[in-house]
């Protein structure tokens, strides 16, 4: 099963700044719900190509549980990128995905996934893999929007920085306290 407390999850989303479009890619930690990883691209750059940029932020010697992310994460490139590090992909397989040749550890997990989707159906492999806690980072991509939508520098390099800002702004309103909630009865 998958490690709930060392998860990451990775998210994109873009954001419009004079006319052009940039997009943001973010991995968090699901236990501290912190952003560790951020990458600021043109529009034109596939989300699934970040994937591998996104887990190099993060230190080899940090423990990954799992990495979530959504069915445009289905490549071999971000699947041989988890692997890589020795971790679990929650990534919904696409509705018409075929198995690959299992010529590395990422395909071979990536056939896992496809075979498990198809005995338990779309809707039960979602559930039972844990995939919703992929709505944690939604949750932290609509909070970085919080902070505002439209970006204040014309140069590229400096619309990086300011993201960064906003991130470790974000990261230290996270680090003062998340709510923790107790059954009661």
């Amino acid at each position: 099963m998958v490690d709930p407390n060392a998860g990451r999850q990775c998210r994109s989303d873009q954001w419009r700044d004079y006319g052009l479009r940039r997009k943001i890619h973010i991995g968090i930690d699901e236990k501290t719900l912190e952003v560790q990883a951020v990458e600021v691209t043109t529009r034109n750059v596939g989300d699934a190509s970040m994937l591998p940029e996104l887990l190099n932020q993060i230190p080899p010697e940090q423990d990954i549980g799992s990495v979530t992310a959504d069915g445009a994460y289905d490549t071999r490139k971000c699947h041989d990128a988890i692997a890589a590090r020795k971790t679990h992909a929650v990534i919904p397989p696409r509705k018409n995905a075929k198995p690959w040749k299992p010529t590395s550890a990422g395909a071979i997990a990536r056939n896992e996934a496809v075979n498990a989707s198809r005995y338990l159906g779309r809707a039960i492999w979602r559930r039972w893999s844990g995939y919703h806690r992929r709505s944690r980072v939604e949750t932290k991509m609509h909070c970085v929007k919080l902070l505002g939508q439209s970006l204040m520098s014309t140069d590229f390099d400096r619309q990086v920085a300011e993201i960064q800002i906003r991130i470790a702004v974000l990261n230290r309103y996270t680090a003062l306290g998340i709510p923790v909630t107790e059954v009661v009865g």
